[in-house]
């Protein structure tokens, strides 16, 4: 698939943060930063169990490579996990999903809604390249005492 973004192609994904929209203290933001840190580790790893630590029950994942070619939704912790099972057998380079530059849309003690920059890097043919950018939304809820994604957006600049 040869589809690639336009500028501004995902902006009614990405939300900016208004002063006063984020209620939860430094260590509640840390413990979300931490839910979606262990979600890019276990992709990465292949890790089934740990995925499943981070996603809610009835979680809900969706992506969409440049606006043009959508993938699920996904419903149910089950689904997903099957869907990255099914895209990690056939992966023979190790990626690595760097989220970056995380903004809190909207937090509060039991619901958080954060953007973050994706770069996927690959490390196929012996050195490390960047074979896609984007963008992850997630929405996240906290129950049980843990934070656990309740819904993922992806959106491709490019096909991986």
């Amino acid at each position: 698939m040869t589809t690639t973004a336009a500028f501004g192609w995902g902006n009614s994904h990405l939300l900016t943060t208004p002063a006063g929209e984020v209620d939860l203290d430094p260590a509640g933001q840390l413990a979300v930063q931490q839910t979606l840190a262990r979600y890019a580790f276990a992709l990465d790893h292949g890790d089934p169990v740990a995925l499943e630590g981070v996603l809610a029950e009835h979680a809900t994942w969706t992506a969409s490579i440049a606006g043009e070619a959508e993938q699920g939704p996904f419903i149910g912790r089950a689904a997903i996990l099957d869907l990255v099972r099914e895209e990690t057998e056939a992966q023979t380079e190790q990626r690595r999903h760097n989220l970056v530059n995380l903004v809190f849309h909207h937090a509060e003690a039991d619901t958080a809604v954060v953007c973050a920059y994706l770069m996927l890097t690959s490390n196929a043919g012996g050195s490390p390249t960047v074979i896609a950018t984007g963008f992850y939304a997630f929405t996240l809820r906290h129950a049980e005492g843990e934070w656990r994604i309740a819904k993922v957006f992806v959106g491709l600049d490019n096909a991986a």
